[in-house]
């Protein structure tokens, strides 16, 4: 005759579980929502900013970037032109509908004065590289691993747009995807007053 004991099993690997309990399907609920919670947080805590328009004036942030290459890049090299900076990933599908638009903006305005830089967002540079290059992007790409320009300007989510003047101030924010129209409308008042 088998005992309770044999039919289960000796020690760890023939033991069986018993059923869950109603008690300790809650519990095991509670302690699910208490970790996602406590993920998603800092998602959805009040900024201090409000979203990129709030650098509207400001100088654009000087922070950190690495050219496609891993050499050190400033945007600061750029001033004396019109920007166009873009903040963006190879995982965003806004971006990359957005990015032929801002090659097509560069190829048309760089006579003009008007410079392009996509900063990817945390991704390395080959990344960037390889992505840019299979849209057949010809404009500036440069890499902010750490993701510091996504921080300084407030970006809600990618892609995030800040227009600059020739002086280094930030003249127009958006958030969001923009077509060629809207990038050559928010630039004419800077192209016109020359």
């Amino acid at each position: 005759m088998e005992t309770d004991e044999h039919r289960m099993g000796e020690g760890k690997e023939g033991r069986m579980l018993a059923p869950m309990t109603p008690l300790w399907r809650w519990l095991v609920v509670l302690a699910a929502a208490a970790l996602a919670a406590f993920l998603l947080v800092p998602y959805f805590r009040p900024s201090t900013s409000a979203g990129p328009g709030t650098l509207i004036g400001a100088p654009l942030p000087d922070l950190p970037l690495l050219d496609e290459r891993g050499a050190a890049y400033s945007l600061v090299s750029e001033r004396g032109h019109i920007l166009v900076v873009n903040l963006w990933a190879s995982w965003c599908p806004p971006c990359r509908a957005e990015m032929p638009d801002l090659e097509r903006v560069a190829r048309h305005e760089a006579a003009r004065g008007v410079r392009i830089i996509g900063i990817d967002q945390g991704e390395s540079g080959a990344v960037a590289r390889s992505f840019a290059h299979s849209l057949g992007i010809t404009y500036r790409i440069v890499v902010d691993p750490t993701q510091r320009y996504g921080r300084a300007f407030g970006a809600f989510g990618l892609p995030t747009t800040a227009i600059v003047d020739r002086r280094g101030l930030v003249v127009r924010a958006f958030d969001g995807p923009l077509t060629y129209q809207q990038i050559v409308r928010a630039l004419a008042p800077l192209l016109e007053s020359k």
